[in-house]
């Protein structure tokens, strides 16, 4: 489910955020450029959940941060959760031949961290972690390599569209993959992105990554990070547009979620290991982010 949030600035560009509706695998595959209604015109914008896109053959333009770039052969856009795209015409990938692959982080398995600043030790997610970038990391593929790229990402799109017995297995293997392709390629462009370059919000989201199953506050949060609360919440809304509560939420969901497609547990007692002790409180949460239920959420994914 795909929501759109406005700068709470009114100068800044839309945000979208992507929460997997039920059954909804966490990857998707977009043609650009070579199917109808992918060449379509939109306004500038950014993502909270990470993307790659891909071009086989020169054609079009793309509109990335500040700059507008003619697509070559062989082209990959690393684009980090919080990169910018530039306002798109109806014409710019009208002779383009790519794919956009989008992906959240629980397509990567239940250990993965959910924020995106605790990415930059993950072997396979450090390429996403660039701190104040405001436009996509450009990437060559080489020439001998692009044919692969090409099979790879139409496989994932086969396995996402016909969902023929374990394809989510098959949808997984084949976003991995392209994501070690994504590592080895960024590992000599990007040395440094294990350095991470907003110091304060990669301790703020450390600070959540170990503290969200338990009760945690704004006020324990900034204690943590030795902030005040009021300078905490308007830096990390100015960089990121959500509030520290909301991200502590946002975290406390995506492990929700994938308890309650794994685990044999009482929704009361994934709530509580998530950080909601009420149980009441953590379903009106739960349906009020998701538009369901957790029990209907957990039937739709194949747990009664």
């Amino acid at each position: 489910m795909l929501t759109r949030r406005t700068s709470p600035h009114g100068d800044e560009p839309v945000a979208y955020s992507w929460r997997p509706s039920p059954g909804e695998l966490p990857v998707s595959v977009t043609p650009l450029g070579h199917a109808a209604g992918a060449d379509g015109g939109h306004e500038a914008h950014s993502h909270d959940f990470p993307g790659l896109s891909y071009f086989a053959a020169d054609g079009g333009i793309i509109r990335t941060g500040r700059q507008v770039r003619a697509v070559e052969a062989g082209d990959l856009f690393v684009i980090a959760p919080g990169d910018v795209m530039g306002r798109a015409d109806s014409g710019d990938l009208v002779d383009a031949r790519g794919w956009g692959v989008f992906f959240t982080a629980d397509a990567l398995g239940p250990d993965t961290p959910a924020a995106h600043l605790t990415w930059r030790t993950h072997p396979l997610l450090f390429p996403f972690v660039r701190g104040g970038a405001v436009g996509a990391l450009r990437l060559k593929v080489p020439e001998d390599e692009r044919a692969e790229w090409t099979t790879r990402i139409r496989a994932l799109d086969d396995e996402l569209r016909h969902r023929r017995e374990g394809f989510r297995e098959a949808a997984y293997a084949h976003l991995v993959l392209l994501l070690v392709g994504v590592s080895r390629l960024a590992a000599d462009v990007v040395g440094d992105l294990r350095e991470n370059a907003e110091p304060l919000l990669a301790e703020v989201f450390d600070v959540i990554e170990r503290r969200y199953p338990e009760p945690l506050s704004l006020r324990e949060v900034a204690a943590a990070v030795s902030i005040s609360p009021g300078h905490l919440t308007s830096t990390v809304r100015r960089k990121t547009g959500r509030t520290v509560q909301e991200w502590i939420t946002e975290r406390r969901m995506v492990q929700a979620r994938r308890l309650l497609a794994v685990a044999d547990l009482t929704v009361s007692d994934i709530g509580r290991q998530v950080g909601f002790p009420d149980a009441g409180y953590f379903a009106r949460t739960f349906g009020k982010l998701h538009g369901m239920s957790p029990t209907a959420w957990r039937k739709v994914n194949g747990r009664a």
